[in-house]
């Protein structure tokens, strides 16, 4: 399977040849062809996420917007953006004390530079970070699902990633939607064999989320094996890109450990103070268990459920024989989902970014559009009610931390 080999498209598909380095015809042109529609569909769904939300917080009496600008991290990175690190701690009942240097620095700092260039709360520019960032991935999915597939399955492929179960995260004052958006076109590139740009991207992502370390090995693993199959005749570009890819995460561990006084191990007791560690699934492997015999909340059954699910996509997008960038970064998401500790009811929103799961599902929906629309349809808009209803509970009516 070779890190940019690109598949046989759907029966859809343009007919013409995608050549490693050639954008498909259309593209060259602009917007590739059908990009507009999906994302306007994506946009609309997630509209609709964003207004139930709004509309539970009316009937519960709370601020109409409040949750989706100042839910749990989100008064984190608003503060960092408006005072820096170092000034907000949380003590625990546990005595545990979490500091704000476990979040990443790349959302504070796009929002600190947006209130400070126009007349915006920090709230509102969280927002507006957010909601484009969105935008952008949702755009890159699109142009990776096109370049490999065609226009049926990329439309099916953002369809499917605006309706996951959690995906109103994407759209509150969170990192995902700007960590997805590095990550999705930090993968783009390698598939196109732009190396420097999939390095720069890759550490950015690691300045955006510690799951930016997924990017920096997706990108690494396809620059050792694009270097094994031309037998060492790569360009400088593509060593450059390999080493310039893990640089953002790398950075800002160092400089936590730097700032507690334990450069290497200073990062991770500031995190394992917030339950946060790899425990290679011991800590998910007890709640399981607790979970299956003394019952839970509907928020920590949904999170099983979607990790399970990404377990079983995984299986799937690897026996479709998916480029290796992107099944190598939907696997590190998985491990490190799966193989860390912290509180269940997050995970699947680690898990957000991971689009590549839903290939082998876009695929099929794409087909059963050209033979039955009306079950296709159908389907898509049951997704599309359960990620709005789930999308308003997990952020507007439940105690879980998100």
């Amino acid at each position: 399977m070779s890190t940019s080999s690109v598949p046989r498209p759907e029966p859809a598909a343009p007919s013409h040849p995608v050549g490693r380095f050639d954008l498909p015809r259309i593209a060259r042109r602009g917007i590739p062809e059908g990009a507009v529609p999906a994302l306007a569909l994506f946009a609309a769904v997630r509209l609709a996420g964003i207004l139930a939300v709004i509309l539970t917080n009316a009937l519960r009496g709370h601020r109409l917007a409040g949750t989706l600008a100042h839910s749990w991290d989100s008064r984190w990175y608003l503060h960092i953006a408006a005072r820096g690190y170092g000034h907000k701690m949380w003590i625990t009942p546990e005595g545990a004390v979490q500091t704000d240097w476990a979040f990443f620095p790349l959302y504070p700092a796009l929002i600190r530079a947006l209130t400070a260039a126009l007349p915006l709360t920090p709230g509102q520019a969280a927002l507006l970070v957010a909601w484009l960032a969105a935008g952008v991935a949702a755009y890159g999915v699109y142009v990776i699902g096109h370049l490999l597939y065609g226009r049926g399955v990329a439309t099916a492929l953002v369809g499917l990633w605006a309706v996951m179960p959690h995906a109103v995260e994407l759209t509150i004052a969170y990192t995902e939607s700007l960590f997805a958006a590095l990550a999705v076109w930090s993968l783009y590139c390698v598939l196109k064999g732009r190396w420097l740009w999939a390095g720069a991207l890759a550490a950015l992502a690691g300045l955006a989320r510690p799951s930016g370390f997924a990017v920096a090995v997706a990108v690494a693993v396809a620059a050792a094996c694009e270097a094994g199959r031309r037998r060492g005749r790569v360009p400088g570009t593509l060593w450059a890109g390999a080493v310039l890819a893990p640089l953002g995460f790398l950075g800002y561990v160092l400089w936590v450990g730097s700032r507690v006084g334990d450069l290497f191990g200073g990062y991770f007791r500031v995190q394992s103070a917030w339950g946060s560690r790899f425990d290679f699934g011991v800590g998910s492997a007890r709640f399981v268990r607790a979970l299956l015999l003394h019952g839970g909340g509907v928020v920590y059954t949904v999170a099983l459920l979607v990790v399970a699910t990404g377990l079983l996509l995984f299986a799937l997008l690897c026996l479709d024989r998916a480029p290796l960038v992107l099944v190598v970064f939907a696997g590190v998401l998985l491990l490190l989902v799966v193989g860390g500790s912290g509180s269940f009811s997050s995970k699947p929103r680690f898990l957000l970014p991971a689009f590549p799961l839903l290939i082998p599902v876009a695929r099929a929906l794409a087909r059963t559009w050209r033979a039955r629309p009306v079950q296709a349809a159908l389907v898509y808009g049951a997704l599309t009610l359960t990620s709005v209803f789930v999308g308003a509970y997990v952020t507007a009516v439940a105690h879980s931390p998100l």
